[in-house]
């Protein structure tokens, strides 16, 4: 079974993208919010990572969705 990518919220120009790892399966968005909504619903159902990065580029949120490898309580 082909590994699932994550999933990335990233700027794009005004407007913001949701796209798997690499690039592929881009949609643009309005708003951040709405991206991350979709962004979101797509990690949930592929049951993988949703990293929100900001206008810098840089991750500043990600949540997991599915299997996790870490022991981590809480």
């Amino acid at each position: 079974m082909p590994r699932q990518h994550d999933i990335h919220v990233v700027p794009a120009g005004e407007r913001w993208a949701v796209e798997a790892e690499g690039g592929t399966g881009r949609e643009t968005f309005a708003t951040q919010e709405d991206a991350i909504a979709a962004g979101t619903r797509r990690a949930k159902a592929a049951q993988v990572e949703l990293l929100v990065h900001g206008r810098d580029g840089r991750i500043r949120e990600r949540n997991t969705f599915g299997h996790d490898p870490r022991n981590i309580p809480g």
